[in-house]
């Protein structure tokens, strides 16, 4: 019998002083079963990072082929691809040479990965790539119930969440 994905129903208030973005968004979020509460948390913590009203989960884990969101245009091309985790840099290359804008929230033990594909992702402009604070991070996924409610302020480049457990301070480090 195979295992069907987790619903989880995430309230989002966001506060992005930095685009001059307050929406108040309700949706439900599926949690495939093979992943983490960190990368769950990862994915909705990019969601408010890169908001935008037409922004879409993709199906990540499902589908190979599509990003953990991304933003489409009414006629379908992808505005934005944002990938989460430690991908390829193959990956990235191909999406930044495909889409408009290429972006990243990578989390984890970084230090190896930095140094095997920072290198090659250097030249490509349309990649932007985030690291939140990995103890931030896994404080945040300990936290997650299957109803999030989190007000979210983006200020400066910097992101502080706020759940039932407290405030977070995120600590972005913004690597290109």
């Amino acid at each position: 019998m195979a295992l069907t994905a987790t619903p989880y129903k995430f309230n989002l208030q966001l506060s992005d002083l930095d685009r001059g973005l307050y929406p108040s968004v309700r949706l439900t979020v599926a949690r495939h079963p093979s992943e983490t509460p960190v990368r769950l948390a990862a994915r909705l913590l990019a969601y408010a990072l890169w908001y935008d009203e037409r922004l879409e989960f993709g199906r990540g884990l499902s589908n190979v082929d599509e990003p953990a969101l991304w933003e489409k245009s009414l006629d379908g091309r992808v505005l934005h691809w944002i990938e989460v985790g430690q991908p390829d840099a193959e990956r990235l290359d191909r999406a930044a040479r495909r889409d408009q804008r290429v972006s990243l929230l990578a989390y984890g033990n970084l230090a190896p990965w930095e140094e095997k594909h920072l290198p090659s992702l250097a030249r490509l402009d349309r990649l932007r790539i985030a690291a939140p604070d990995q103890q931030a991070l896994e404080t945040l996924a300990a936290g997650l119930q299957r109803s999030i409610e989190w007000s979210v302020m983006v200020s400066e480049g910097a992101l502080y969440v706020t759940d039932a457990e407290g405030q977070h301070d995120m600590g972005l480090r913004w690597v290109k």
